[in-house]
């Protein structure tokens, strides 16, 4: 071993020559180079460089960075100062031998600064660009560790003879750094070999300290693309409140393909969606991300939930990738208080009633989609007001050491417990019982958690009615509309919601051969729908002075605070909204597009 501790036991008997000293310091560089190695960040590798030099090598070490670090093979020498990037420097643990040197002040309380700022074209930078570990026998090699360290009194600061090394810690391009060295006056003084020693410990920790930079920023990117595929922030439909969770497996570069969405359909319906990629790489992200566009778009078309799925698997076959992914895919009505749902190979939907008791739903699961089996099923069932439904991914209840189906009765069983006291727990506190312990710690695998509480819309704030498509159908509706909003005490809205109401069923009329549907909706909002079963969606336009109409859509456009036109696979439906009195913002039961929609095509708008 290298200049062996003075404080280490020898065995008798034993007499170590120069060949057992070599021999000693292969050992000792075997062990050590492995044990920087183990590092996987930049903070254990320079905490395994620290345990693996002292005291075996040297009694105190400190480390240098260059900030900010350079990424990558850049030739370029950075251009940031140094800083201090560890401190730990022990105090000697024995007192020199009688009659030797005394111990130095500069070994047992030197304090580094915080931040050193060397000259970019000093000696400092020149030996750190050179890569060659040099002794501190020098009076300006001194000077300019004791300037690294930020301490006074230049070379008289720090230890004098060849008790200092300086090891630049040389990247594959490029300086990343430093490291001194330094021994006490009990132990002997460095040696020829050391320096090769301590190059060698330089370099490993230099070449831990590329990866685990690299590292960190492909993660970073991974992560960051990853979030950008799910939704930013839930809408805020009317009749249920929504919540989320996602957290990233601790074993992975934090990128998988598990994704979540909440997606506002007409007539105050949403769709609710979980699903999971298998594998856990950029690929994985990437389909993740194709998947939950194609199921937005397919959401916008309004079909049933098993085809949304069935067109789901065509288009996933036609991505030509051999991943597989499962899906669930449920609609709620809160008007009908209804929940529709189909699963393709997606575990089952937990469904926690007011009464506390909580329930795994029986959605018959499909083949994953990519599979190419189809055979989607479309389950309806009650969805009472107060009981909240929880989609999840296999993270939150599959591990190593139990399967899914027991990690389904644990969540049961965490849910009832969390719903069982007097007062029922908000959503979002809800969402974190639900996680129990896996929010810290190693996690094998992703989790996306979407919570949804139904609340329903009552049916005193809901008008509808079919109408023929007839001349007087826009009277009848003008009737019918100022009639309903005298019961609901808004009769300041009663012009303005009737002369819209009036356009749009006429432009309605134009095109419909089947009745036409009318529905008001007073939530957070006053709401008008209006649908038929032309597929073709109204276009607004300016009007000529000479035109004798054209001019509907743009009093809608005008007068609403938020309109917008859904293509449906029956047809399509108009739709517009008003703030209630003395509200100039939608309320926290206001359902989508949180800006208005003045100028755009209804083609455009978002979905009602």
């Amino acid at each position: 071993m290298p200049g062996p501790h003075p404080h280490a036991e020898q065995p008798k008997g034993v007499r170590h020559g120069v060949g057992e000293q070599q021999t000693d310091r292969l050992r000792y560089l075997d062990v050590a180079t492995r044990q920087i190695a183990r590092g996987m960040n930049l903070d254990e590798t320079l905490r395994e460089l620290r345990q693996a030099a002292v005291p075996a090598f040297a009694d105190v070490v400190f480390v240098h960075l260059y900030d900010p670090l350079p990424v990558g093979d850049e030739a370029d020498a950075p251009s940031g100062a140094l800083r201090l990037r560890t401190t730990d420097a022990p105090p000697l643990r024995k007192a020199a031998p009688h009659g030797s040197e005394p111990p130095s002040p500069a070994v047992g309380t030197l304090q580094a600064a915080e931040v050193a700022h060397p000259a970019a074209t000093g000696l400092l930078a020149k030996l750190l660009q050179a890569g060659r570990p040099v002794f501190g026998d020098l009076p300006e090699i001194r000077s300019v560790v004791a300037e690294l360290l930020g301490v006074t009194g230049a070379a008289d600061a720090v230890p004098p003879g060849r008790r200092l090394i300086l090891a630049p810690l040389h990247g594959r391009s490029q300086a990343l750094g430093s490291v001194v060295l330094i021994r006490g006056p009990a132990r002997a003084d460095f040696t020829g070999d050391d320096l090769l020693v301590a190059s060698q410990l330089a370099t490993h920790t230099a070449l831990g300290m590329h990866k685990a930079v690299l590292y960190a920023r492909e993660a970073s990117v991974a992560d960051a693309l990853q979030r950008t595929m799910l939704p930013p922030s839930l809408p805020e439909p009317a009749g249920v409140l929504l919540a989320s969770r996602y957290l990233a497996a601790s074993r992975t570069a934090q990128v998988g393909g598990d994704w979540y969405d909440a997606i506002p359909l007409p007539g105050s319906r949403v769709a609710l969606v979980i699903g999971d990629v298998m594998g856990h790489s950029m690929t994985s992200a990437a389909i993740m991300g194709q998947l939950r566009t194609i199921v937005q778009t397919l959401a916008g078309l309004d079909l049933p939930p098993d085809e949304i799925l069935h067109h789901l698997d065509e288009q996933a076959a036609r991505l030509g990738t051999e991943h597989t992914a499962t899906c669930l895919y449920a609609m709620y009505d809160p008007v009908r208080h209804r929940l529709l749902a189909s699963n393709a190979g997606h575990l089952p939907p937990v469904l926690l009633h007011a009464d506390g008791s909580a329930e795994a739903l029986g959605v018959p699961p499909g083949a994953p989609i990519g599979v190419g089996r189809g055979g989607f099923e479309s389950t309806e069932m009650h969805a009472p007001t107060g009981a909240t439904l929880m989609l999840y991914t296999d993270g939150l209840v599959e591990s190593r050491e139990s399967d899914a189906l027991a990690g389904v009765d644990r969540l049961l069983a965490r849910l009832g417990a969390a719903a069982s006291g007097s007062a029922r727990p908000a959503l979002e506190e809800l969402c974190d019982q639900a996680l129990g312990t896996l929010g810290a710690g190693d996690r094998e695998d992703d989790i996306a958690l979407l919570a949804a509480r139904f609340k329903g819309i009552l049916p005193e704030t809901v008008a509808n009615w079919y109408l023929a498509p007839r001349p007087q159908t826009a009277r009848q509706a003008r009737r019918l509309t100022r009639r309903t909003l005298h019961d609901w005490g808004l009769d300041s809205l009663v012009e303005a919601t009737e002369l819209m109401v009036s356009e749009v069923v006429a432009n309605a009329v134009r095109f419909a051969s089947r009745p036409i549907a009318l529905r008001l909706l007073r939530t957070g909002v006053l709401r008008c729908e209006v649908g038929d079963d032309s597929p073709l969606v109204p276009r607004m336009r300016h009007a000529l002075l000479s035109d004798e109409g054209g001019r509907g859509l743009f009093l809608v456009d005008q007068m609403a605070q938020h309109w917008g036109a859904t293509r449906l696979s029956t047809g399509k439906v108009v739709w517009f909204e008003q703030p209630l009195p003395g509200d100039q913002e939608a309320g926290p039961d206001h359902g989508p597009s949180p800006r208005r929609s003045r100028n755009r095509r209804p083609q455009d708008a978002g979905r009602g």
